[in-house]
């Protein structure tokens, strides 16, 4: 469906050139009622005006021109409303392709427009010593499919995750855990109770820097010696909440179904974070009562802290610092695409700029920062701070419970159940989170995150194990070497599969993985009404091997899509 669009582009620009229309402002929509056919064009509204006509009469010059230059796929071009031009493609196209699509299996719907590049994509940077919240969540939902969607464009991606494993946070908890070395959980007690400790010591450590100066100070105080490494027991403490926080952050990127390329620490980057920035106080930074500080009204930006008036870095040194080593690491890199919550956008922007006043080169390969909304939920947004927080966790697990108790009754084993809960629990959360505009808010619904009917990541992996179900089926009733038989006529559900590669290439560009979620929506719908309605399995239909292969194609493309965003199709639900 690319290939044809570009085609008719082409065709449409050598058209209209004659006629005095810029060919930039050709659009090609797809009607939303598709009996007004497969492609849809406003340019004889758009050029009406400057060309001094009316826009049926444009319309009409422009039909006559393209006749001329008419693709052969093109059935037919008619007139619509005040001037709407339609174009119908010949059925017998659509029905050609499936049999390519079912041919190309794993590789439908990739793209070459980022073969040859590499990029890396930064995303979920989750806190040591702290929980692992739904906005870290969010982050790898985003970036994961971000990702996928660029290794589907050709490219090769580096996932790069960036855990805060050094900071005032880790100070704060540390405090508390001196406070209860008698209440510190065991090696041998689970990974999620012993970062639930860690989770539970940073609030009270939160709260008595808040309200208690004494506390504060003692706690500034023990910043600086983490950072120094001065103390083999305060040591102690740190390396072991450190590796309790990472080993649990593994096992959930497991569940999730992200496996990093590299792990940059902000540990790390302290020292390079505080070297750049001390080389270049005069040029880009300037001292402020005793701190290093960047002033970026001048930018018309605002003014942020790099080196704190205790001499140590702040994060915004140590993001200076992770932007060169990450070039450093990957040299041929082409770019480098952050994703945070929305919350940093305004810090991004001073950073950007900071960036690029230091090394011009290294900031024109960051692309772009993409900032991503919250989940809410009926109490409002969470915050670890005060401990009223909702870990991607228990969030999963709670989903995973509801699923488990929705399929009770159905053939699985036990082990069989935990596994598919957990397919949908994961497909359930990560839909809702990218069905919609990666900027805005979501507010999660758990009852309908798990229907598997309408819109929701269930549902899509339904249709799939449902088509899967249809094939196995047609295996046993079908002879392989039967010969599919073209219809005249084909329906919405071979046009929709035709335009996935374009879906694909849309979100790409746009760095919005909610198209690919709404057409796989649309996708399921269209299968599930063929479903419906047609016999697909029929041993004295023709027919009957040509909707086999739709099936097959919907299965394709379904699998391909659920792949861009993250999410597995089970056996069986």
């Amino acid at each position: 469906m690319t290939g044809m669009k570009q085609t008719l582009m082409k065709a449409l620009s050598e058209a209209v050139e004659p006629l005095g229309i810029d060919a930039s402002s050709i659009r090609l929509e797809y009607p939303e009622d598709p009996s007004h056919g497969d492609f849809s064009s406003n340019i004889a509204m758009a050029n009406a005006k400057k060309l001094g006509m009316a826009p049926k009469v444009l319309a009409e010059k422009v039909i006559a021109a393209f006749d001329d230059v008419k693709p052969s796929f093109i059935e037919s071009v008619s007139i619509a409303g005040p001037g709407f031009i339609n174009f119908k493609v010949k059925d017998s196209f659509f029905a050609q392709s499936i049999a390519g699509i079912v041919e190309n299996g794993a590789e439908y719907g990739w793209g070459s427009g980022d073969r040859g590049r590499k990029i890396m994509v930064e995303y979920t940077d989750p806190n040591t010593f702290k929980v692992f919240h739904i906005g870290h969540l969010m982050s790898n939902a985003i970036g994961e499919s971000l990702s996928r969607l660029i290794e589907a464009s050709g490219a090769k991606v580096v996932r790069i995750c960036y855990p805060s494993d050094i900071g005032l946070h880790i100070a704060k908890s540390i405090w508390a855990i001196q406070k209860h070395e008698d209440e510190i959980p065991s090696d041998s007690a689970s990974i999620q109770e012993r970062t639930a400790f860690l989770g539970k010591m940073y609030v009270e450590g939160t709260q008595k820097y808040e309200a208690d100066p004494a506390a504060k100070d003692d706690i500034d105080a023990l910043n600086k010696v983490i950072y120094a490494k001065s103390s083999r027991t305060v040591n102690a403490l740190y390396e072991k909440g450190r590796k309790w926080s990472l080993d649990h952050f593994e096992l959930l990127y497991k569940t999730l179904g992200t496996k990093f390329d590299g792990f940059i620490y902000e540990s790390d980057m302290a020292p390079k974070g505080l070297e750049i920035v001390r080389s270049h106080i005069g040029k880009v930074f300037e001292e402020s009562e005793g701190a290093v500080v960047f002033k970026g009204e001048q930018y018309g930006l605002h003014t942020r802290v790099f080196i704190n008036s205790l001499g140590l870095p702040t994060y915004e040194a140590k993001e200076v610092g992770l932007n060169v080593t990450k070039f450093q690491q990957h040299p041929d890199a082409d770019s480098s695409i952050i994703v945070t919550a929305s919350e940093q956008n305004d810090y991004f922007k001073v950073l950007l700029k900071v960036l690029a006043l230091i090394d011009e080169k290294n900031r024109e390969k960051t692309k772009r920062h993409i900032g991503h909304g919250m989940m809410r939920f009926a109490s409002g947004k969470m915050s670890s701070r005060t401990g009223n927080v909702i870990t991607a966790e228990s969030l999963l697990a709670d989903i995973k419970a509801m699923v488990a108790e929705k399929i009770v009754g159905r053939e699985f084993t036990a082990a069989e159940a935990d596994e598919v809960s957990e397919m949908i629990a994961v497909a359930a959360i990560k839909y809702t989170i990218l069905r919609s505009a990666v900027g805005s808010d979501i507010i999660f619904d758990s009852s309908a995150s798990i229907s598997f009917e309408g819109d929701s990541g269930p549902y899509l992996q339904y249709s799939a194990v449902r088509a899967n179900s249809v094939l196995e089926k047609a295996k046993a009733e079908i002879s392989v070497d039967s010969k599919i038989i073209l219809p005249e006529n084909t329906g919405l559900l071979e046009r929709l599969i035709s335009r996935f590669p374009e879906v694909l290439e849309r979100a790409r560009a746009e760095y919005a993985p909610q198209h690919v979620a709404h057409y796989l929506t649309d996708l399921a719908g269209a299968f599930n009404s063929f479903y419906a309605s047609t016999s697909i399995i029929d041993k004295d239909e023709p027919l009957s091997p040509y909707r086999i292969a739709i099936t097959k194609a919907f299965l394709t493309t379904m699998t391909n899509g659920l792949w861009v965003l993250g999410i597995k199709v089970p056996r069986k639900m």
